[in-house]
This record gives C-alpha cells, sequence and structure tokens, in this order.
C-alpha cells in the first residue's frame, strides 16, 4: 500500500518519524509520534503529545490515554495494534508548556503530513476527533462555534466523524457540567468501536 504521490506507506512513515518542519519552534526538540497502517479501521487524531508521550514515544502514554481507552473499551493491546487503530495526532511532536497547560498544536504539521497519511489508509470506518483542535482541522466549517456544541452534535458528523473532548484529567469540571456526554454519546462510542474492532 503506497500514500500520497506513490510511496510506499512504511516510507511515509519513516519521513514523519524524522521530520524537522518546526525544529525551531519545540523546546524540547523534535520526536514524531504515530501510529498508523493501511488496514487500520479506527482512526484517533488528538492534539499533540504530551511531556510524557514525548519521552516514552508511546502515543496516549498518560492518564488522558487511560481515560480514553476506558471511553473506548480497548486494553492497550487492542489500543496498540496499528493494523486496527491508527493514532494520528493533529501535530506530531510535543509543543511545550504554555501558561495553562500545554501549547497547541503547531500548525505546519497536519496540513504536510494528513492528507499523505489519508490517501494511504483506505480501510478507515470511523475517526475520532479528539479536542478542539483535531474538529477544527477536519470539520473545518462545520465545526460548531465552541467545543461543547460540536460535541453535543455529533450525530450530525456520523458515520464517518465523531468529535470527543479531550479526556485530560484537567477537564473534570467538564465531565460534571455535561453529564450527557456519559450517558448519551459514551455508548454510541463504545458500540460502533466494539463493530470496528471485531469484524
Amino acid at each position: 500500500m503506497t500514500g500520497n504521490k506513490g510511496k510506499p506507506f512504511p516510507i511515509l512513515l519513516e519521513e514523519i518519524r524524522q521530520c524537522t518542519l518546526c525544529a525551531q519552534h519545540l523546546p524540547h526538540g523534535p520526536r514524531p509520534v504515530v501510529q498508523a497502517s493501511p488496514a487500520a479501521r479506527l482512526l484517533i487524531v488528538g492534539q499533540a503529545p504530551g511531556r510524557r508521550v514525548h519521552e516514552t514515544g508511546i502515543p496516549w502514554n498518560d492518564p488522558s490515554g487511560d481515560r480514553l481507552r476506558d471511553w473506548l473499551q480497548l486494553d492497550r493491546d487492542a489500543f496498540y495494534a496499528p493494523e486496527r487503530v491508527a493514532i494520528v495526532p493533529t501535530a506530531f511532536c510535543y509543543p511545550g508548556k504554555g501558561a495553562s497547560g500545554d501549547l497547541p498544536p503547531r500548525p505546519e504539521c497536519a496540513p504536510a503530513w494528513h492528507p499523505r497519511l489519508m490517501s494511504g489508509m483506505p480501510q478507515l470506518r470511523l475517526t475520532l476527533l479528539v479536542g478542539w483542535h483535531a474538529q477544527k482541522f477536519y470539520l473545518r466549517e462545520n465545526a460548531r462555534g465552541t467545543l461543547t456544541e460540536t460535541v453535543a452534535a455529533y450525530e450530525q458528523y456520523l458515520p464517518r466523524f465523531l468529535p470527543l473532548p479531550h479526556p485530560s484529567p484537567r477537564n473534570q469540571a467538564w465531565w460534571k457540567a455535561n453529564p450527557w456526554f456519559e450517558r448519551l454519546l459514551l455508548p454510541v462510542l463504545r458500540e460502533r468501536v466494539a463493530s470496528i474492532m471485531k469484524d
């Protein structure tokens, strides 16, 4: 299987892992983190790796990942199986810390790499858009004014996309303010993921 411009998919992944496109803006240097395969059926698009992911090179290898795996009802073996699950953040490298948490994903990354990756994964059946940056990049003008409004309108984006809030522990206030997420959206998410993973 080849990606965009006819390159074999493994070569495309290697190019991503060697990318230095925005190195001058990364206080901890580039370390692109991505998991993908032409056979993947579920795509998880997050924001950007955090510090722990940067250090280990393993996507979602932090408390946010623990919560995300619980949402999906996937154990680590299933989650880290690239032939089923692709993990492609909006930016592949840790952007560093800002005044109120991690900085936003670097804007150069997704336009440079995402279209090429998507063209090499024809089996995708569902894309989870985790967080506002992923939603804005993929939904563009179809995103609502806020993350909460976009997630609440999730039925409008199915069957291709399913927007989700970020599972960061920092979002405890969001869960309390939006109990409908666990009551209404999580069952839909789990049903669709289970169907994809068993096929």
